[in-house]
């Protein structure tokens, strides 16, 4: 059974004022808060055992999301504290939950109407040389310059820096072997990610469907306005 995380530590700073009060998983996005259009693709994909990482004001979002029986999951708490351990923190904090083999990761911020279920399918059968899977998109406006350069099926660290690239989209495959001699304590995933791929150890899909990183006001209400227009 494939075990999922909910990234929903972070403060949220761009997002103020709506964050001032509320963790940016809960502030709303078409009627639901942000975190629950997460946890909805999760569960349309059948997973059911989900991570949730806490920080800022995360005992709002625990008493929101429960125990998850109300879901039809089973939800446990990776508590942080404030300020948060950024994501490579976080998910070493969390790995004694997520167990020993490879897992879903999912930002709560992310808005991505990408079907989960292949991934999750992944999870199970990721193979034994790759210590991670990312999907990326295309790059945005507000990052153009993107993260990775997609090969194929493998992200490649290019000898050609001018390479184009993609960028993550804030949704992978991870194995736990990936934070093999990390120590706890904030850090980002990005060097980790970069390492493996120079190794060979990371594969990679393009996804090309609607999807926002739901980082600042203006972007939740463009998303909001694309969500409302007609089909």
């Amino acid at each position: 059974m494939t075990v999922a995380m909910i990234l929903a530590a972070g403060r949220g700073e761009r997002m103020r004022p709506l964050t001032d009060r509320l963790p940016k998983p809960l502030v709303p996005l078409a009627g639901r808060p942000l975190i629950e259009h997460a946890l909805g693709r999760l569960l349309a994909a059948g997973v059911r055992d989900i991570v949730i990482n806490l920080g800022y004001r995360g005992a709002q979002i625990r008493e929101h999301l429960g125990d998850g029986a109300a879901w039809g999951a089973r939800i446990r708490y990776s508590e942080e504290g404030d300020p948060p351990l950024e994501t490579g923190g976080g998910l070493l904090h969390a790995l004694p939950l997520l167990g020993a083999e490879p897992f879903l990761v999912v930002n709560a911020d992310v808005y991505a109407e990408l079907d989960l279920a292949p991934l999750a399918a992944l999870a199970l059968a990721l193979p034994a040389n790759r210590l991670a899977h990312l999907v990326l998109v295309p790059n945005p406006e507000f990052h153009r310059g993107g993260d990775f350069v997609l090969d194929g099926y493998a992200i490649v660290e290019p000898a050609d820096p001018a390479a184009p690239r993609l960028t993550y989209s804030g949704i992978a495959v991870l194995r736990p072997q990936l934070f093999d001699g990390c120590t706890p304590g904030r850090f980002p995933m990005a060097p980790l990610w970069r390492a493996a791929a120079a190794r060979g150890q990371v594969g990679g899909q393009r996804y090309d469907g609607r999807w926002s990183d739901v980082g600042t006001p203006q972007r939740l209400a463009e998303l909001e306005s694309q969500l409302q227009a007609p089909r």
